[in-house]
């Protein structure tokens, strides 16, 4: 068996780990993390050097940004041109960095997320700023590694002589990993790295006096204090950032908003076409246009309102939902020491402290060492034209040059440096001028000897180098803040004013559930008649409400569950439409009945409270602010006992007397306010005293004296009773009498049950629907007015085995 056919066996996981693990490191070292001392990525370091490398320098022409893509491809990074230009167009867009590092000629995209021109038609150089980041870095400042064919050789970091990762920031996702280092104001940095170099261990209180928070290059408002000190502190933190806006009155009464500053990193053409859409699907009422004005002035975005919109509301509604106002999430990760660390502000300055305090060594120390080969030379000649007719004779004994150098070594004590540089001289050098200047400059070169070495020496005096430096590159680049810093998240409210416009509407419900909003014009057109309203077959209107579009409904169903149903949610229909069943609007179980349907305006209104009557005779008041809820889903109105149902809920004043009918005739009449007000979840207590097979079958709200009480039996015999024959008595009672049945052989009969009653002090228009399913219009004045325990006459026909089942009003 050959070498090429002995195969070893090998585990997949073993393998893909390997290789994952390999893939892994490669992504975060040298691909999306940026190092924590001068803050770029592999990429954008090398497209840096590169340019720096070929001149490609702020003082000279632009160059073709294609020329620099081959050099940096070629040279030091082995990837497609595409990842390479990528880099260089982000470093040369302004919205994106706060000091743009290449300084970009032609078409570099928009803010708009148009991509710049291909890299053959456009130009760059460095900026100014970027030469910071590269200065001194021919002066041994910072390690060089072999480039990847061994060819050349390329910076593992720059000099970075500000603190470039804080300033610009940076985002990036690699394995494992990802960052969000958002852009910082250059001043407000270096005056706090100048702080910490002076007092190391500064707490963070103090580093946010300078640090007040990130600076976005396209402005905006940076909202939430805690978040920027959370992420200060820990390297995690979340804030809003809003755009700026402003609320202009034009002519005629109009307003609209104007948006000068978006947030960072949101794309201006999707935001406005965001804001249009929101326009043309009309989820607000009162935007008339969105126009993009930006120009050479600067961003500019108007939404242009109707008249007499509300336009605070639909700020907020903008802000709300799109990107006018986003969360950013600090994440700030970066390479220390080869390895992914997350760090806060205090960590990401003492890095950089402790690169600039390597970086100003090793260019003091690269410094002395030249001066001090320079002073050995000086020294030389020094010594050489002072004993020169000596060293001319030496010279002219010598054979050759090299055994003219040899005697120069052993005859005066000269290095082999010295001599060198003796027999290199001029003869102009002789003059006494120049023999002047020699001196002069090597007592120059021994005073920067001096300082150089006292900078090494002293700690001090390396960090006052530091600092001056710093404060140099503070005073020629920084500039104003641009994003605004409120201490407090704002909470968005948006109105139902602003997303629904208000139209009166009439909403109708019936018996079988189906449910509509009509608008007022569409009743007018379809004969302006109530009674006419759309039903299915052998289905019949329970109830109408005329309420507006801003107002909500309460649906109560017999098991003490709730809905809040917005008036707006409800589909439209045509008068004459039947409408939708309920249950596809709101999740109502099948087996559970509406009892009780409830316009409400507003939870706040004073006194108002919700009357609950069960079946069983339990009655319970809550006040109508523990029913305002967010929630769609059913939610508990009122506990209920098994074996009992709730038969209906009435909004109140508490201010009258609750009367109380029960089907085998009684009637009890007490005073609300003997119903204490309950949580929303209790049972109640008990309104009337009921005997065995008995139940609840009217609950009325009764005041003073004036009106009548009608009752209306199974088989639809009902007389009227005055009011002031109902005493007021305490709740929980048995009641009185409220009429009474005909029984035996040769009587017909009146009833069994009661199956309704009424309270009137107008004629009353009532509908009787029976068991088969007819219906009978009557009104209480068909009724006689007798005593409580009349039998009463017959209002409704009902043949032999039918039963009233149901009794509405009109």
């Amino acid at each position: 068996m050959s070498s090429l056919e002995n195969f070893l066996p090998a585990f997949l996981e073993e393998v893909v780990g390997d290789r994952f693990g390999r893939y892994s490191k490669y992504i975060i070292q040298d691909r999306a993390i940026p190092d924590v001392r001068d803050g770029l990525k592999p990429v954008q370091r090398r497209i840096l050097y590169a340019m720096y490398d070929s001149g490609n320098t702020p003082d000279k022409p632009y160059r073709k940004s294609a020329k620099t893509v081959g050099d940096v491809m070629g040279n030091y990074h082995p990837h497609g041109d595409s990842s390479i230009y990528e880099g260089m167009v982000r470093m040369a867009q302004p919205w994106k960095m706060g000091h743009v590092l290449v300084d970009g000629h032609g078409n570099w995209g928009s803010q708009d997320d148009d991509p710049a021109a291909a890299m053959r038609y456009t130009e760059a150089r460095l900026s100014p700023i970027a030469m910071e980041l590269l200065r001194d870095i021919e002066k041994r400042t910072v390690p060089f590694k072999d480039n990847f064919d061994n060819t050349a050789m390329e910076p593992v970091v720059l000099p970075s002589r500000f603190p470039n990762l804080l300033v610009n920031g940076v985002s990036g996702i690699s394995a494992g990993f990802a960052t969000e280092i958002p852009p910082h104001n250059l001043r407000e940095v270096i005056d706090a790295c100048i702080a910490v170099m002076e007092k190391p261990d500064l707490p963070m209180e103090q580093i946010r006096t300078y640090v007040k928070g990130p600076d976005f290059p396209t402005g905006g408002i940076i909202m939430g204090e805690e978040g920027i000190r959370e992420a200060y502190e820990t390297g995690r933190g979340r804030i809003y950032i809003r755009s700026k806006t402003e609320i202009e009155t034009l002519r005629g009464g109009k307003q609209q908003i104007v948006i000068t500053e978006i947030p960072y990193q949101v794309v201006k053409s999707r935001l406005v076409t965001a804001m249009e859409n929101i326009r043309l699907e009309k989820k607000v009422d009162g935007i008339a246009e969105v126009r993009d004005e930006s120009g050479r002035n600067g961003l500019r975005i108007v939404v242009e309102l109707k008249k007499d919109a509300d336009a605070q509301g639909i700020l907020a509604y903008l802000l709300k939902k799109t990107d006018l106002q986003v969360n950013y999430n600090f994440n700030m990760v970066a390479i220390v020491n080869k390895a992914p660390r997350q760090l806060g502000l205090k960590q990401m300055i003492d890095a950089y402290i402790a690169h600039q305090r390597e970086v100003v060594t090793f260019r003091t120390q690269f410094e002395l060492e030249k001066l001090e080969d320079r002073a050995h030379v000086l020294e030389g000649l020094v010594k050489a034209l002072n004993i020169l007719d000596e060293v001319i004779a030496a010279i002219k004994a010598s054979k050759n040059r090299q055994d003219a150098q040899n005697n120069l070594q052993w005859m005066f004590g000269f290095t082999e440096r010295q001599a060198d540089s003796i027999l290199t001289l001029q003869l102009y050098r002789l003059t006494n001028l120049e023999i002047t200047s020699l001196q002069k400059e090597l007592e120059d070169i021994r005073k920067k000897i001096a300082t150089l070495r006292g900078i090494l020496e002293s700690d001090k005096k390396l960090i006052a180098v530091i600092r001056k430096e710093l404060t140099e590159i503070r005073d020629k680049y920084g500039v104003d803040r641009r994003s605004e810093i409120q201490g407090e998240v704002e909470e968005l409210k948006v109105n139902l004013e602003v997303l629904v416009a208000q139209e009166e509407v009439l909403v109708t419900l019936s018996h079988e559930g189906y449910i509509k909003r009509t608008s007022m014009l569409s009743f007018t057109r379809s004969g302006g008649e109530r009674d006419s309203s759309g039903v299915k077959e052998g289905d019949y209107i329970r109830q109408v409400f005329d309420v507006d579009t801003l107002q909500n409904l309460l649906i109560f169903t017999q098991r003490g569950q709730y809905f809040l149903l917005p008036v707006h949610q409800i589909p439209e229909f045509k008068w004459k439409e039947n409408g939708t069943a309920i249950v596809n609007v709101i999740p109502m179980a099948k087996e559970d009945r509406i009892v009780s349907v409830i316009p409400v305006k507003s939870f706040d209104a004073p006194g108002e409270s919700l009357v609950f009557v069960t079946k069983r005779g339990q009655v319970k008041r809550t006040d109508l602010k523990d029913y305002e809820t967010k929630r769609s889903g059913a939610v508990a109105a009122c506990k209920v006992a098994d074996g009992d149902e709730i038969i209906g809920v009435k909004l109140s004043h508490n201010r009258q007397d609750i009367l109380l009918v029960t089907k085998q005739g009684m009637a009890i009449r007490f005073a609300e306010n003997e119903v204490n007000a309950m949580g929303r979840v209790s049972a109640g207590v008990k309104g009337i005293q009921l005997k065995d097979e008995d139940e609840v079958v009217a609950a009325l709200w009764v005041e003073g004296e004036e009106g009548e009480i009608l009752v209306v039996s199974d088989l639809g015999y009902g007389k009227r009773t005055l009011l002031l024959d109902y005493p007021v008595q305490s709740r929980g009672g048995k009641g009185v009498q409220t009429f009474e049945f005909k029984e035996g052989k040769r009587v017909k009969p009146n009833g069994t049950r009661l199956a309704g009653g009424f309270h009137s002090k107008e004629p009353l228009e009532l509908l009787a629907v029976t068991k088969e399913g007819t219906l009978h219009s009557f009104s209480s004045e068909d009724a006689p007015l007798a005593d409580r325990k009349s039998i009463g006459k017959q209002l409704v026909p009902v043949d032999k085995k039918d039963e009233l089942v149901d009794l509405l009003e009109k």
